[in-house]
């Protein structure tokens, strides 16, 4: 006799602490999942409940009860379709777990402890949770099915345990940060896990920013030959089926729909707009607002506010000085045009020389240098959070990665913002991301991609005025950030040992810089800020 079973993968975008609009969400899905596809089960992602991650939320106390009544709220309106929930846990003792709640005909049937907890990169689960040891195994409509959550999903002995103890169907919960190469990464080690066990895996993944991470979905059901099935589409709700044959002593995953994925730089810039998207809404933001230069920093970030929010939501200021370009001017309100967006122009050569008045007898005697340069960063600061102030819109700061890693910016000045979309995307992948976003409608323009990069805040000023050509840059920083390789490694693979030293001291000296800086979106395997951690204070050097 054959028996089937639809399992639905939810993959929704909960906001972390929300418990009351995040239960309200399961159970639309679950509904949902029922009328559309005629579910049996629905499975969400790790942390449903809470969001992830709910970092320090998870010591207050007063969040266990809510968890426990949202629970209770599920099981009681859920009805004739089973559903995987995730959430954290606290016993007697005053332990904490991440759990996943098998719930079905009004009652938790059954719950599995996370076993593996990631203690690295942007994860310190081990700061909040302790680690179970027993895997879990439920039988629903004749299939047996183990429950794993995430970081297990990546180690041998979680699933080794499930099938042990007879499961037919591995159902794994994830909250999995976005990174470049990510995608590809889960279907390799599940590939693995699926060889090693020879047991169907479905993976589901939730969507949306928080924070400085961003949740790219990309759900997932893999046969036991290892064929992906099912493909959820990246960034986005979805509730995709997955239907499951039992036949015999065997069960067969049928082919169902699959979501095309993106490519390399419109991954990135998705995910980057997801990010830009849900710290604006999250948080209540009516809109936001930038410095327009007409330098290609801030015409990316532009063109992702405006894909992210609409043109009504986003204004651009033009704030001039005596160095500034008119091409610059031209670029900046051609681009705001194109783009719809409220535009002004603010010119700031009267609050320079209102402020150098000021100064003049603290700094006689004195030669011109940088501390004019970054008075100029300042000023436009300055407008911008008056603006800020008084809207209510949110500053987007435009620094990149680059520029961040060597202190390339002025603190206070061009780093003020709430939110900096380009903070871990490297100068020459801005180049790549604004080609990219000209090939679905051009908006910006085409000489801020191909005019040499410039502050603007001396005459004739470029970048590479002080620092190298941004190739040798990027990858200099890429070996010694991401890589953590040293000088001598790095002058091996082809660079001027003078030059990467002077790099890697810029690097190591910005840190200070990089703490106050505003959050972005990770797109990285390793990012300044919670990702890659260095101390501020420090003599150390190679």
């Amino acid at each position: 006799m054959t028996q089937s079973v639809t399992v639905v993968m939810a993959q929704i975008n909960p906001i972390v602490g929300d418990l009351s609009g995040n239960t309200d969400l399961i159970i639309q899905a679950a509904q949902q999942a029922k009328e559309r596809f005629s579910a049996d089960l629905v499975v969400f992602p790790e942390m449903t409940l809470t969001g992830y991650p709910p970092e320090d939320v998870l010591l207050r106390e007063g969040l266990y009860p809510q968890v426990e009544q949202a629970l209770l709220k599920i099981a009681s309106e859920i009805q004739n379709i089973a559903c995987v929930v995730g959430y954290p846990m606290i016993d007697e003792l005053g332990e904490r777990f991440n759990m996943a709640a098998w719930i079905d005909e009004g009652t938790i049937r059954a719950s599995y402890i996370k076993q593996n907890l990631p203690n690295y990169s942007v994860f310190d689960e081990q700061r909040y949770f302790s680690a179970g040891n027993q895997p879990c195994v439920v039988e629903f409509k004749g299939i047996q099915f183990g429950l794993l959550i995430c970081e297990d999903i990546w180690k041998i002995s979680p699933a080794a345990q499930a099938k042990e103890a007879g499961a037919e169907v591995l159902l794994t919960l994830n909250a999995s940060p976005f990174s470049l190469e990510k995608h590809q990464d889960r279907i390799k080690t599940l590939q693995k896990r699926v060889e090693e066990n020879r047991r169907p895996i479905i993976y589901v993944n939730q969507i949306g920013g928080q924070d400085e991470l961003v949740f790219d979905g990309g759900s997932f059901a893999m046969s036991a030959d290892g064929e992906v099935c099912v493909q959820s589409p990246e960034f986005k709700d979805d509730l995709s089926p997955v239907r499951l044959l039992k036949q015999a002593d065997s069960v067969i995953m049928l082919p169902g729909i699959s979501a095309e994925l993106y490519a390399d730089e419109a991954r990135v810039y998705e995910a980057i707009k997801t990010g830009v998207r849900d710290y604006v809404n999250k948080n209540g933001f009516p809109g936001v607002v930038l410095g327009l230069s007409g330098g290609i920093d801030s015409a990316l970030t532009l063109a992702i506010a405006v894909d992210a929010l609409g043109a009504e939501r986003v204004e651009a200021v033009m704030m001039p000085f005596r160095y500034t370009a008119q091409i610059s001017q031209d670029d900046a309100a051609e681009q705001a045009k194109t783009m719809g967006v409220a535009y002004q122009v603010l010119p700031i050569e009267e609050a320079y020389e209102a402020l150098e008045k000021t100064l003049h007898a603290t700094l006689a005697g004195t030669e011109p240098d940088i501390t004019e340069e970054n008075l100029q960063a300042r000023i436009r600061g300055t407008l911008l959070m008056a603006i800020s102030n008084k809207t209510g819109k949110m500053v987007l700061a435009t620094s990149n990665k680059s520029e961040v890693a060597v202190g390339y910016s002025t603190l206070y000045g061009d780093m003020v913002g709430g939110f900096s979309p380009l903070k871990d995307v490297p100068k020459t992948l801005v180049y790549r991301l604004a080609k990219y976003r000209n090939t679905f409608g051009e908006v910006i323009p085409d000489r801020v991609i191909t005019r040499p990069p410039s502050a603007e805040l001396r005459p004739d000023q470029t970048d590479q005025d002080s620092l190298p050509d941004y190739d040798t840059l990027d990858e200099i920083m890429r070996a010694y950030v991401k890589l953590d390789k040293s000088p001598q490694e790095i002058a091996a693979m082809g660079y001027d040992e003078t030059e990467v030293r002077r790099v890697i001291r810029l690097i190591d000296r910005s840190e200070y810089k990089r703490r106050q800086a505003a959050p972005g979106v990770k797109i990285t395997h390793r990012a300044f800020g919670r990702d890659r951690r260095y101390p501020i204070t420090s003599r150390y050097c190679e």
